[in-house]
């Protein structure tokens, strides 16, 4: 035995119950009975994990995309033979463009944000995209960095729609329109590139001039066509609410005076037949009719007259009052005849 073997056994040869010194071998078959024991227990605990709500996780198996988790406690087998990347596909994510925001403070990234319009002048445009993982595969391997590519993509998007028009335009009634067009153009290169990205919107925080007097004199543009906007939508107002009117007015006259005309024909109509009637009695009895006539007439002119028919063709006149038998209902007058000499007629 040589001397290190008698130091290493005066080292670790305790006496155990009495018996001799522990032999060299069996402390080294402990501590590699150990070693694989904490190995075995790291294994099977790595062997477990969980995915989130929000969460969803790809298994690969020696490096390879093999399948995909959701939510959960799952199994898998151990490093290296299976390995897990856990990503927050289910969740909407967000990406600023122009601007980075820690925490309250908004620190501003002047080379994203400085655009160029079609018309040649400069712009600032902030945007923040609503964007989520739609395939965890593509996401982690058609790409190298998803989220860089996601934001250079945006920018290169509102460049070259903004570039395409006139900064007037953009600061005032063209944002609607540009952010609907980056969005496309945005949808597009996530599909030609196949990311695995889906965009799910777009919103512009600003489209505005570089600040000092430009972003003055471009403000005081801006407000005078919002004026002029208001202006024209209050007229256009006015002009929605007395429209209708006057055209209800307009078809109330036409529709009164059509009336009007429907009465007077009719009238006259009535009148002609009424003398058509009176002119057949008329010819078959002239002398009658204009009696009749005569007597109608003045009754209309003379209503409070009274009317008696005489006969002065004798010494004697002879007359018939006639509004006393009219009023008794063609009853014997109190007095049935009356003579006066040289007697007239009332």
């Amino acid at each position: 035995m040589t001397s290190t073997e008698s130091e290493f056994e005066v080292i670790a040869g305790k006496k155990i119950g009495g018996k001799g010194p522990i032999k060299t071998s069996t402390v080294v078959k402990w501590i590699v009975g150990a070693a694989a024991g904490i190995i075995v227990i790291m294994m099977v605990f790595s062997s477990f994990y969980t995915v989130q709500e929000q969460e969803r996780a790809a298994i690969l198996t020696f490096g390879n995309y093999t399948e995909e988790k959701t939510a959960g406690l799952h199994f898998k087998w151990p490093y290296p033979i299976q390995d897990v990347i856990i990503v927050p596909a289910e969740l909407i994510q967000s990406t600023t463009i122009g601007y980075r925001q820690n925490g309250n403070q908004i620190i501003p990234i002047e080379e994203e944000a400085m655009m160029i319009t079609g018309d040649e002048n400069l712009v600032s445009a902030d945007a923040v995209v609503q964007w989520k993982i739609s395939s965890i595969e593509k996401y982690l391997y058609n790409i190298d960095n998803p989220e860089q590519f996601l934001r250079n993509s945006t920018a290169t998007s509102i460049r070259s729609v903004i570039g395409s028009e006139k900064l007037d335009y953009a600061i005032t009634d063209g944002k609607t329109v540009i952010q609907e067009k980056v969005r496309e153009r945005l949808v597009e290169l996530q599909t030609k590139y196949d990311t695995g990205i889906q965009i799910l919107g777009i919103k512009f925080q600003d489209i505005e001039p570089p600040g000092g007097q430009v972003e003055e004199s471009f403000r005081e543009v801006t407000n005078a066509r919002e004026e002029k906007n208001t202006k024209i939508n209050n007229a256009a107002k006015y002009e929605n609410d007395i429209i209708p009117k006057a055209r209800g007015e307009a078809q109330a006259l036409l529709e009164n005076a059509e009336a009007e005309k429907k009465s007077r024909i009719l009238n006259a109509q009535g009148d002609v037949a009424k003398f058509n009637a009176i002119y057949s009695e008329y010819k078959n009895n002239p002398s009658v009719t204009e009696s009749r006539l005569i007597l109608e007439t003045l009754e209309k002119i003379l209503p409070n007259a009274q009317i008696f028919i005489s006969d002065s063709s004798s010494d004697t006149v002879s007359y018939l009052p006639l509004t006393e038998l009219l009023r008794n209902g063609g009853s014997k007058p109190s007095t049935q005849g009356q003579s006066a000499e040289g007697g007239a007629a009332q």
